[in-house]
């Protein structure tokens, strides 16, 4: 039996946790295609390693996956409106695209250079076979994205499914 300690620390997969820093070092599955199916489909929610995202597709198809406050203001990104290459926040108005690198700023005064200043946490995504990865963790140690063989069959030869497991990782992988 584990004591309380080491729980805590296989467990905890928050950004700051040892095991959080592991598993930041590979793609892990983060939401299906379905969910964000089309270019400026809305936005979903996404919790992934105790961090709070927001995933969206834009206009070109590519696929974002960003923190989900508004580095302005704060404002939930998933009210947000999927328009023209860019998620735009419903509080001021600021537009981010897929790196996180901020559009538009409405509020601001033509001239000023704030939004240039300031960037959203935005992580990379690879989609194969009806499933978006992401990789969130330090940009210099990320790692090619893994040859898996189901992903060269037909998608009507495969089938994903999510579930929502209330219970730590371990406890999933252990079936507990």
């Amino acid at each position: 039996m584990l004591t309380k300690e080491q729980n805590e620390l296989i467990t905890r997969t928050g950004p700051d946790t040892p095991m959080g820093r592991l598993m930041r070092r590979y793609w892990v599955p983060a939401l299906l295609s379905s969910e964000i199916p089309t270019p400026d489909s809305p936005p979903v929610q996404v919790r992934i390693l105790g961090e709070e995202l927001v995933a969206f597709r834009d206009s070109q198809g590519r696929i974002g996956l960003l923190e989900e406050h508004c580095p302005h203001r704060g404002t939930s990104l998933f009210y947000g409106r999927n328009e023209e290459s860019g998620l735009r926040c419903i509080y001021h108005g600021w537009k981010l695209d897929v790196e996180g690198q901020v559009l538009e700023t409405p509020a601001e005064p033509a001239s000023s250079t704030f939004g240039s200043r300031v960037r959203q946490v935005a992580y990379p995504t690879h989609e194969v076979a009806g499933i978006i990865f992401a990789y969130l963790g330090p940009p210099d140690k990320q790692p090619l994205f893994p040859h898996y063989g189901w992903t060269d069959l037909p998608l009507e030869y495969t089938y994903v499914t999510k579930n929502l497991l209330e219970c730590n990782y371990l406890q999933g992988l252990k079936g507990e």
